[in-house]
């Protein structure tokens, strides 16, 4: 069967253990998921992906915290509002350990498009988020394409 939707994706995290088992758990998914495939590419530190921004990511995934190598490094709302100031439009979902609605709320006022607690069922939230980003480009893509016609 031919893969319909490409999507590449950035996964940000300090924790290398959780980073690699993200990985592995949506390249395992487009091998069961005949319509979707995924580029990915991975990062221990904020600067590390804004540093690698032109390769036009269509969905972020990143951590809240990102100091665990380098406590002097960009933590995840820095690296946001630098994803947000190169290309606003690129969704990105912040995940964090914290189960705190003050800590979900400053990701949203940042402009983050959803916040995950890292959990066991972490990796199906995610997935679902990104079909529902991709449902919501898809319908105004569709909208565009009518309003353009009226």
């Amino acid at each position: 069967m031919k893969k319909e939707n490409t999507i590449k994706l950035f996964l940000v995290d300090d924790d290398a253990l959780f980073l690699k088992s993200l990985e592995i758990e949506f390249n395992e998914h487009a091998d069961v998921n005949a319509e979707t495939t995924y580029i990915i590419e991975t990062f221990a530190t904020g600067e590390l992906c804004v540093e690698n921004l032109e390769l036009n990511p269509d969905v972020i995934i990143l951590d809240y915290h990102l100091d665990g190598i380098d406590a002097t490094a960009m933590n995840g709302l820095q690296t946001l509002e630098k994803i947000k100031a190169y290309k606003h439009d690129i969704p990105v979902v912040m995940l964090s350990s914290q189960d705190k609605i003050d800590v979900a709320i400053n990701c949203m006022h940042h402009k983050a498009f959803d916040y995950v607690v890292k959990s066991e069922t972490a990796f199906l939230r995610l997935q679902k988020i990104i079909t529902t980003i991709f449902q919501y480009k898809k319908m105004q893509k569709e909208l565009s394409w009518y309003m353009d016609r009226m």
